[in-house]
């Protein structure tokens, strides 16, 4: 396959065509790290809880990357918290890593990496290149986080605190929010999709 632009350079700099694809993806990958460890700190105003952008950028992750280079991200990224990194929403390094990841967010974060792998099979398919089919993997995207989420939540709290306050705040609170972020990824990823290229494959 002919190698062009950027990556042509890179080559011959290099000599080595895969090296070069493997460096680009373990980049991405440290990349998508740093994103979703800044976003999980990111809290945005609303009510009636503050929000942060992790949702958000999990399901960008998984659209730009696709399917294997977004998993593998997520996975990277669960692997970062699970050995103690400061990387997750709240102060986790004071929680420790897996001992945060088996409390109340744990489905969610589960959630993720299978919503991640799931947009980047919805983008390699073409579904990020027009607004509707984008917004419908976002809807996707947000059910198979609040799948793995929801029920996580209510076995640690459902005997205790009953369905409907699972309810509430494992999944009513922040529709609101996700709705704004479904609608702004439908509007931005159809114009967007090629800034990764063939990395995402």
């Amino acid at each position: 396959m002919a190698v062009m632009g950027r990556d042509r350079v890179l080559v011959e700099t290099f000599g080595d065509e895969g090296a070069v694809r493997i460096a680009k993806q373990v980049l991405l990958v440290a990349l998508g790290v740093a994103a979703l460890a800044i976003a999980a700190k990111i809290k945005v105003p609303m009510w009636p809880v503050p929000a942060t952008l992790q949702t958000f950028v999990v399901l960008s992750i998984g659209a730009s990357y696709g399917m294997r280079l977004g998993l593998v991200t997520l996975v990277a990224y669960l692997a970062v918290g699970a050995l103690g990194f400061d990387v997750f929403t709240g102060s986790s390094a004071e929680v420790g890593g897996l001992s945060y990841m088996l409390g109340a967010t744990g489905g969610y974060l589960v959630g993720f990496a299978v919503a991640a792998g799931a947009m980047g099979a919805l983008a390699r398919a073409g579904w990020d290149r027009s607004v509707g089919r984008m917004a419908l993997a976002m809807l996707i995207g947000n059910a198979i986080i609040y799948l793995f989420g929801v029920p996580w939540m209510a076995y640690l709290f459902l005997e205790d605190r009953g369905l409907a306050w699972v309810m509430q705040w494992g999944m009513t609170n922040f529709l609101v929010f996700d709705a704004l972020k479904l609608a702004l990824a439908a509007l931005l990823f159809p114009a967007l999709w090629k800034l990764v290229g063939d990395a995402r494959r």
